[in-house]
């Protein structure tokens, strides 16, 4: 199956390649990281990790499905004026997927009622202790965004194909802690998608068409 192909065709495809809801069991599921880059750098205990979930939002474009994104804002003390998917931390008894739809919502005024959830990625570990869900959605062409400005500078959209183009996911690396970290990069005109966007974006690839 390619990325590119008609969304009659994709979309089965896709649900098929992900975790059902119905059988979500993070105890279970295969997480990938920030380390599979930097296998030797030190991390914390997975007890320690803090639950977390994005929402990847497919847009059914006329041209091909893009992928819906964010710049978060210059003010932010934590990750400012990175590319992100609409997400955040997990509250307490909510799944994956109430997490996922509630922060779009909060982050972009995105409407769940657009939103039909395809299923989950694999999980993601940061290296600032986080474990991620993705959450993989298919977003109806007729949405209309109110953008939090405490939160997002900024939405724009993506090719889901080029983003699933592994020509595209670049590595390289930068010297953190007197250490070179290796991760994920995939600039895109204006934009720059790295560490664990474009870690996830890869993943989500590597589980869909690798």
């Amino acid at each position: 199956m390619s990325p590119d192909a008609p969304l009659e065709q994709l979309e089965p495809y896709i649900r098929s390649r992900l975790h059902p809801l119905a059988e979500y069991d993070p105890a279970v599921a295969r997480m990938t990281s920030d380390y599979d880059l930097n296998e030797g750098a030190m991390r914390p205990l997975a007890g320690a990790l803090a639950p977390a979930a994005v929402l990847v939002p497919l847009i059914e474009r006329p041209e091909g499905l893009s992928v819906l994104l964010t710049r978060r804002a210059d003010s932010l003390r934590r990750h400012s004026g990175q590319v992100a998917f609409p997400g955040g931390r997990c509250e307490p008894g909510e799944t994956p997927w109430d997490t996922a739809l509630r922060e779009a919502e909060e982050e972009v005024g995105l409407d769940r009622r657009l939103v039909r959830v395809a299923g989950l990625a694999d999980r993601y570990e940061t290296v600032t202790g986080f474990c991620i869900t993705p959450v993989v959605g298919f977003v109806r062409p007729d949405l209309s965004l109110t953008l939090c400005a405490a939160e997002v500078a900024e939405a724009f959209e993506a090719p889901f194909a080029w983003l699933m183009d592994p020509e595209r996911h670049e590595q390289r690396s930068a010297r953190v802690g007197g250490l070179d970290r290796r991760y994920y990069a995939m600039p895109y005109g204006e934009h720059f998608i790295w560490g664990a966007t474009a870690g996830m974006l890869r993943a989500l690839w590597r589980r869909l068409f690798g």
